[in-house]
């Protein structure tokens, strides 16, 4: 199926229902439906073509699905970018994929025209909550009445989005996602979730992959979305109280802030079952805490851009295990391997192959890197992991996070679990700097909670009670917050730089 059948395939089955709240307003599945119809027939009257690129650039709103909608029914290719970006990265984007239209809002429209100014080709500007003028179209002016004549020639394997990595070691890199790719992860995470109809929470970027593959199982189970433009503790807590919630996903670093809110008590939670954790490592501590406040279930999950993105989750009714992301989805092949592609026995730690309908064809306009990640139709993540008897997996670290101290490899997520369960820590990510020495030394940087001060040397000590001495930090370094991107990652590269330069004397 390709993606534009999602909602004919939701309205067919479960009839008229509100599909989307955003703040005061709400949009019904065949509501939406005819707006994205209306604005593919102006994206044709505007030249867009099949295969054209078109960015969607903005934060989370009822148009983001409504564009995405409508850019797949003229034949085009979604570009989903975060509006957080800068202009130069913004720049890049745009250039690299060679768009031929720009969607985004207001809010952002400043940046978008600084990214745009150097081009040559200079794509349509259609813009939300602006006048149309000389240089912008309105979003709605847009739309042109009647059904929208979708390209009969569309095919599963064509491409549906190109989504850009955070580019953290260089210029970002377009992920090709077919149809098939996305339609199937979503249809086979919605499967081994045993996803109920209800009303869920849209905090997840609609931008990134993990809010976009939520998005679109939210469509196959005839589910509604309560939008959030910004993760806003409160709102999320009045959305649960007001909708009833059973299950939403998430990253760590919201369902931290739930944690940590202080006037979590005086909303009714009670209809809270299970949140889904993915995007970055949760750490066991923080799982606890928010099951044992809330009394509702963590389901981890592990995904990539890649892989459409969903690889492995837990599932209900079976077994929770703190530390690992669960068992593959349907539909998706993983194994462990050596650096030679030979697969390692259970309990081995090595690099996560994956394989399935959901991985991607290859990079936008990027053959070497393509060739260097998909070999004999496997995914090379780049993640270093271990599988267990029963076939759960644990992710150890990604492949370029390993420190190698001393010819010995440390992982950082060994450390930060033991530094996530210390009473006074709020946050805490490890990294690598050169030493002259050791080749590498570790250094871990923590976020104190408030109102606490302990010190580098009770932190260091702590580590030395519950790890090998190789595995103990060097040094502990204090800061006001971590890092992090649009959708809640570390961003270890910036970390590693700020450690060093504060470590390592002149």
């Amino acid at each position: 199926m390709k993606l534009k059948d999602l909602l004919e395939t939701n309205i067919a089955e479960f009839g008229e229902y509100p599909l989307l709240f955003f703040k005061e307003k709400t949009l019904t599945n065949v509501e939406t439906k005819q707006y994205a119809d209306h604005f593919a027939n102006g994206l044709q009257q505007l030249g867009i073509e099949k295969g054209d690129r078109v960015i969607v650039c903005m934060p989370n709103c009822p148009e983001v699905l409504i564009a995405y909608q409508g850019i797949t029914r003229s034949g085009a290719i979604i570009v989903p970018v975060m509006f957080t970006l800068h202009p130069k990265e913004l720049h890049f984007i745009a250039l690299n994929s060679g768009a031929k239209a720009v969607i985004t809002s207001s809010y952002v429209f400043q940046n978008i025209e600084k990214a745009l100014e150097e081009l040559l080709a200079k794509p349509h500007l259609i813009v939300v909550n602006q006048p149309s003028d000389d240089r912008v179209k309105n979003f709605y002016d847009v739309m042109v009445p009647g059904s929208s004549s979708v390209l009969k020639d569309m095919e599963a394997d064509d491409t549906a989005v190109i989504l850009y990595t955070s580019g953290t070691t260089g210029n970002p890199k377009g992920v090709l996602l077919t149809h098939k790719n996305l339609f199937s992860n979503a249809a086979n995470s919605a499967k081994h979730n045993d996803t109920e109809r209800g009303t869920t929470l849209g905090v997840l970027p609609l931008a990134h992959v993990y809010g976009l593959t939520v998005s679109n199982v939210c469509f196959l189970t005839g589910s509604s979305i309560v939008l959030f433009s910004r993760f806003d503790v409160k709102e999320v807590f009045s959305a649960i109280e007001k909708y009833g919630v059973k299950t939403f996903s998430a990253v760590p670093a919201m369902i931290h802030a739930l944690v940590s809110f202080p006037f979590a008590d005086s909303y009714d939670t009670s209809s809270l079952e299970s949140v889904g954790s993915g995007s970055a490592p949760l750490p066991v501590a923080l799982l606890h805490s928010f099951e044992e406040k809330f009394g509702a279930k963590v389901f981890e999950g592990y995904g990539l851009s890649e892989a459409a993105p969903v690889v492995t989750a837990h599932r209900k009714g079976f077994e929770i295990k703190p530390g690992s992301v669960g068992i593959p989805i349907p539909g998706v092949e993983i194994k462990v391997v050596n650096e030679n592609g030979e697969e390692l026995p259970l309990g081995k730690v090595g690099e996560l192959v994956v394989r399935g309908d959901n991985v991607t064809p290859g990079y936008y306009q990027n053959p070497e890197e393509s060739m260097r990640v998909l070999k004999d139709s496997w995914l090379y993540t780049g993640d270093m992991a271990r599988m267990d008897d029963d076939g759960y997996v644990y992710i150890v670290d990604r492949k370029k996070d390993l420190i190698i101290r001393g010819g010995f490899n440390v992982y950082p997520r060994d450390v930060e679990e033991i530094l996530n369960a210390h009473e006074q820590v709020l946050e805490v990510a490890v990294v690598g700097v050169p030493d002259e020495r050791m080749g590498e030394e570790m250094v871990a940087c923590v976020v104190r909670k408030p109102g606490t001060d302990v010190s580098e040397e009770e932190l260091i000590r702590f580590c030395q009670d519950n790890l090998a001495k190789n595995k103990t930090p060097r040094r502990i370094v204090f800061i006001e917050a971590l890092p992090r991107n649009g959708v809640g990652k570390i961003l270890k590269t910036q970390l590693r730089k700020t450690a060093a330069d504060i470590v390592i004397k002149p």
